[in-house]
């Protein structure tokens, strides 16, 4: 696939394809809950080897910090799936929550000042 913008239903579309084709069928609900688990901990151990204290080992010098991203995402979108939900509809409903709940919050927030 070439670059390009792919927006939220695009992704949830793409990987419900993909997942009846390619993949068969998707996994349970609690399986792919446990394979998010899995994917966000690949994700923070990246992380904390990269932004953190730890240091890389040699076998994982591999590691790509946007390929583990795109796993969590698409585990994230699998279960979008599974469960019903349109995660355009859900980014915009949430975006709009944090900002009324927070359109003051981190202004005052000390700790966030330069």
């Amino acid at each position: 696939m070439s670059n390009q913008n792919v927006s939220l239903s695009q992704a949830q579309q793409q990987v419900d394809g993909w997942i009846k084709t390619v993949g068969v069928k998707y996994f349970s609900e609690l399986t792919n809950t446990a394979i998010l688990m899995e994917e966000v901990g690949e994700l923070a151990r990246i992380m904390a080897r990269k932004y953190g204290d730890q240091s890389f080992k040699k076998s994982e010098s591999d590691k790509d910090l946007a390929d583990e991203m795109a796993d969590v995402l698409w585990v994230l979108i699998c279960l979008a799936n599974q469960t019903g939900v349109n995660l355009t509809e859900a980014f915009i409903n949430n975006m709009e929550k944090k900002t009324v709940r927070d359109a003051e919050r981190h202004k005052a927030n000390e700790k966030l000042k330069e």
